[in-house]
């Protein structure tokens, strides 16, 4: 071998050795003993411990973590009202063990809350953020000893994240532990690139993007918050490492299993954006959504996201569905409804094996507040029409109006904005936001009322049979 051969062979093994990845090891126990067949990564690559409990993992050289999905039926300890089932890595490959605690009862019946955009910009919105936490606290306590976690979509703070901590705090009396997803005011902006943009979330929360496990159904928290290095510009984008990463954690997950999936931008607001890509919505819903519609395809999908602080149902496929959850906040605390109608609040979603079933509920209200009814006495912009907005409605949902005890039709479904949210926030000089302001909804539904009829009623019955009326006299 000639010395110029010998010379490229040392070259080519010197960049190899500086791209490799290093080896970790570390461990899962519960009480001191070992667990079995929990899934470890380092954002990329996975690993799954062995009979001792024990891993070995090759991890990045650029990882920051290393962390595990926790298993059904364990619960990662909670310090400072944060989840933690990571590690921060450091220059020591060794010693990263983790210790968990066996549930006292079987969790496949469960219960999850599901919150978007509290978004707390300053110390005055606590108030009114704590009566969101005390009406979540008071549906906690009703749900006695079932199993109960929050899921968190993104915008935990609005910009501040040295808010981070009283957040943390005050939803820590609701005695859940909350999983986050990063939202866009979550986000590092101002630096160079996207790479730096998780960090000021990361060194509160760990991981912006993980798996863990409650009963049957594994569920994932996804980073598609994309800063594009300008200002505080973003798009919504899922880059090839996490695309790579969901690929290697769901490989651990049987096909046909249940798959909760919570990022922040939707990845879909309509049909017709599922049809054809528009530049103008690159902020509002995910660029590169067939990707991750691929990888989840074999799988019974739930979709949770956030952002547009309006609540919009969408079934991408038979086996998929997103929830687009209205904002925690109202109108950014401007007003305790969204600006298509919907009081603020969030989702609870009731579970048992891969049986899923969901309500929304208003922040102040009990669940059987599900729709807001406008009539045209009172409403006389209404051009003689009997308006119902019915927030949670989706495809499998009737809408039907009664006058005088019988069925006079199926009401009409059509779009417009709230009425009593363009009586709200039509005049942005009035409100702290100038930028919040009524917005188009296509859960309104009308129908032109009978003058002679002595009563009306509107009977709407949401998808699991569970059935809503609101009866009304005609003036």
């Amino acid at each position: 071998m000639n010395k110029y051969r010998i010379c490229l062979l040392m070259a080519v093994s010197a960049v190899c050795m500086a791209s490799a990845a290093r080896e970790i090891t570390g461990s899962v126990a519960c009480s001191g003993k070992g667990l079995e067949g929990v899934v470890v990564s380092d954002g990329l690559n996975t690993s799954v411990t062995d009979s001792k409990g024990r891993f070995v993992l090759d991890a990045e050289d650029d990882a920051r973590f290393v962390f595990i999905s926790t298993p059904s039926g364990y619960a990662s300890p909670v310090e400072d009202n944060v989840v933690r089932f990571y590690r921060e890595l450091s220059a020591d490959n060794g010693g990263y063990d983790f210790s968990l605690a066996k549930k006292r009862r079987d969790d496949s019946r469960h219960n999850i809350i599901a919150i978007s955009d509290q978004q707390l910009l300053d110390t005055t919105e606590i108030p009114q953020f704590a009566k969101a936490v005390e009406d979540i606290a008071a549906v906690v306590e009703g749900f006695g000893r079932t199993e109960t976690t929050g899921l968190c979509c993104g915008d935990i703070v609005f910009n501040d994240h040295s808010l981070y901590g009283i957040v943390n705090t005050m939803l820590g009396t609701t005695g859940i532990p909350f999983r986050n997803a990063m939202g866009n005011h979550d986000m590092k902006v101002w630096g160079r690139s996207y790479e730096t943009s998780t960090s000021a979330y990361e060194d509160v929360f760990g991981p912006a993007y993980y798996s863990f496990n409650i009963g049957k159904v594994h569920y994932v928290m996804l980073n598609d918050n994309f800063f594009i290095g300008r200002d505080y510009f973003y798009i919504g984008y899922i880059d090839e490492k996490q695309l790579k990463w969901l690929e290697n954690d769901l490989s651990h997950v049987p096909e046909g299993s249940t798959v909760f999936v919570s990022m922040h931008i939707p990845t879909t607001l309509s049909a017709s954006d599922r049809e054809r890509f528009v530049y103008a919505d690159i902020s509002d819903i995910l660029a590169n959504k067939g990707a991750l519609y691929s990888i989840l395809k074999p799988y019974n999908v739930h979709i949770l996201s956030g952002h547009i602080h309006t609540i919009t149902n969408q079934v991408i496929s038979p086996s998929m569905f997103e929830h687009n959850l209205a904002a925690l906040s109202g109108a950014l605390y401007c007003g305790p409804i969204c600006t298509d109608g919907t009081p603020g609040g969030y989702c609870i979603f009731e579970i048992d094996g891969d049986d899923v079933r969901w309500v929304w509920k208003c922040i102040g209200y009990d669940e059987d507040m599900q729709m807001k009814v406008y009539t045209p006495d009172e409403y006389p912009e209404l051009d003689g029409y009997t308006v119902a907005n019915v927030w949670n409605w989706d495809p499998e949902w009737k809408v039907e109006y009664f006058e005088d005890g019988k069925k006079v039709c199926d009401m009409e479904r059509f779009t417009a904005m709230d009425p009593d949210a363009y009586r709200a926030y039509h005049d942005s000089s009035k409100l702290k936001h100038s930028f919040v302001e009524p917005l188009l909804t296509d859960h309104l539904f009308r129908v032109k009322s009978d003058r002679n009829a002595q009563s009306a009623e509107i009977r709407v019955t949401d998808r699991f049979g569970n059935e809503y009326v609101n009866a009304f006299r005609r003036k």
